[in-house]
């Protein structure tokens, strides 16, 4: 059964309750539209028989009757319900589950301790490229932790502990002390201990939650980080130490004044950070990635993928790619075409000794000429500007900060200037050989967007030689070729100043047998 155009999602958390809200427009893909978040700590409702009490079972109906409101309003009649740690483990959860039923007319489904890690780690292989991997969601209440190999699930563990009871239970004011941050250390590594599976794997540990957002959050405000987006932003064990210890002798004032971090985050991000470092440390991890997925989207992944018999997409990157040519209404034939000659024009240049273009490099030539120049949507006069920005500021599932900039360089490449103007905030990123090769990249695909500047494909076959200091391309074409012939004359110099050599095209028609 196809998936509604509107399906909304709602993930009662042990700190926050959010409805989120995904919609299918036309014939594209389907885009989270709004996102709607209470801070409703339902963790500090369990008195000490693990019941909610009637104030936490008010807060939880009201939210989620004004969340039943805005589904009605917007006419979303598919939405899933998702109860985590705090409601799974209340012993009147029959009693909550009946008041909610009671105002609202969509069903609240607990999940168990699978279920949770499970939706997380299909978020996470649903929009990140990485094969193997351990992830972590740090809730109010609890934290799963799950290991995944080839983009499959292998372990979970469910601990019954999260951020707020973190807080609960070793905390008596509003921030720990250092001896308070102690005895969270010594808990925390005697848990993650504990699972034989977990040390020493030398794998990515993918974040979940907003605990993990807050801290690449302040993180990026502490190194004034120059690129838009959080998701699959990275950091390595000593830049959480400095987070860490940007904030572990904060008062509370203090601490909601940090740059980057939410308020309702304040007092608990220390035990949250607390938990990073130490699994990170115990699994020996080769680095701290950010997921803005989790729950709630691994839940519209599953009915999304359903009817094709799929739990994860084939190609993370390649989905991503087909969403932002659908939306700037990019052309799938031109992109296939210049692809075929920028492949075809490096190789060769790279069998004349003139290039040294990689196998990832080609693979990112790919990928940047299904979305050459799409600002010419927003504005063709400024297109690469419009394109620069777009992609080097847009969230791109399957592609990694560093990557998504190599794409924006290449995808808007306009000349050496421009290019060297885009990387100023950025040069201390990418090398100089990286640079040079980059540019080798962009100007190759200007050339075969002017091999095809009719849109005829009427190209079909390259061949390139170097005589006498010379660079020769030998362009075999069906048809008049003139616009073509006049295209690549003003875009040659591009690929001149890159390679320092002379370049001459000399177009054949293709013979008739």
């Amino acid at each position: 059964m196809r998936l509604a155009d509107t399906y909304g999602v709602i993930d009662i958390g042990s700190n926050t309750i959010r409805f989120a809200i995904y919609k299918h427009e036309k014939a594209g893909p389907f885009r989270e539209v709004d996102n709607i978040k209470t801070v409703a700590r339902l963790r500090n409702y369990l008195d000490d028989h693990d019941c909610l009490t009637e104030e936490g079972i008010e807060v939880l109906v009201n939210t989620i009757k004004s969340y039943q409101d805005i589904a009605t309003y917007h006419n979303i009649k598919n939405v899933k319900g998702a109860a985590t740690a705090t409601i799974r483990r209340a012993k009147n959860q029959a009693e909550i589950l009946k008041k909610i039923k009671e105002v609202v007319s969509f069903d609240i489904q607990v999940f168990s301790e699978y279920e949770e890690a499970y939706y997380g780690f299909l978020a996470v292989v649903n929009s990140m490229d990485i094969e193997n991997g351990i992830t972590i969601d740090i809730g109010g209440g609890s934290t799963e932790v799950t290991l995944f190999k080839n983009r499959t699930l292998k372990k979970y563990h469910s601990f019954p502990f999260g951020a707020l009871s973190l807080k609960r239970r070793f905390v008596k004011g509003e921030m720990p002390t250092k001896q308070e941050r102690e005895a969270i250390r010594s808990f925390l590594k005697e848990q993650f201990q504990s699972l034989d599976w977990l040390r020493d794997k030398r794998l990515p540990v993918i974040g979940i939650g907003g605990s993990a957002r807050n801290m690449a959050q302040v993180h990026q405000a502490m190194i004034t980080y120059p690129m838009g987006g959080l998701h699959q932003y990275e950091m390595n064990f000593s830049q959480i130490e400095d987070v860490f210890n940007h904030m572990k002798d904060l008062d509370f004032d203090q601490m909601r004044r940090v740059e980057g971090l939410s308020e309702d985050r304040a007092d608990i991000i220390v035990p949250a950070i607390q938990v990073f470092r130490e699994i990170y440390e115990i699994s020996s991890a080769s680095s701290f990635i950010l997921s803005r997925k989790g729950l709630r989207d691994g839940i519209f992944y599953e009915e999304l993928l359903k009817p094709h018999k799929l739990i994860a997409f084939p190609d993370v990157l390649e989905e991503s790619l087909f969403e932002l040519m659908f939306e700037y209404d990019m052309n799938v034939n031109s992109s296939l075409q210049r692809f075929k000659l920028a492949k075809k024009l490096l190789n060769q240049m790279n069998e004349l000794g003139i290039s040294d273009i990689s196998v990832e490099e080609l693979t990112l030539l790919r990928s940047a000429s299904r979305v050459f120049y799409l600002g010419d949507y927003i504005d063709s006069e400024s297109g690469s500007q419009h394109t620069f920005y777009v992609l080097a500021n847009r969230t791109i599932d399957g592609l990694n900060h560093i990557d998504r900039l190599k794409l924006a360089l290449v995808a808007s490449y306009k000349s050496k200037a421009v290019f060297k103007q885009y990387l100023e905030t950025y040069d201390h990123i990418i090398t100089n050989e990286e640079q040079r090769n980059l540019r080798l990249l962009g100007a190759t695909l200007k050339v075969a967007a002017a091999l095809n500047e009719t849109k005829r494909e009427i190209v079909k076959n390259l061949r390139t030689e170097l005589h006498e200091g010379t660079l020769h391309i030998h362009v075999t074409h069906e048809g008049q070729i003139t616009a073509e012939a006049y295209a690549t004359s003003k875009q040659k110099k591009h690929l001149e100043k890159v390679l320092k050599l002379p370049v001459t095209f000399h177009f054949h028609p293709k013979s008739k047998v």
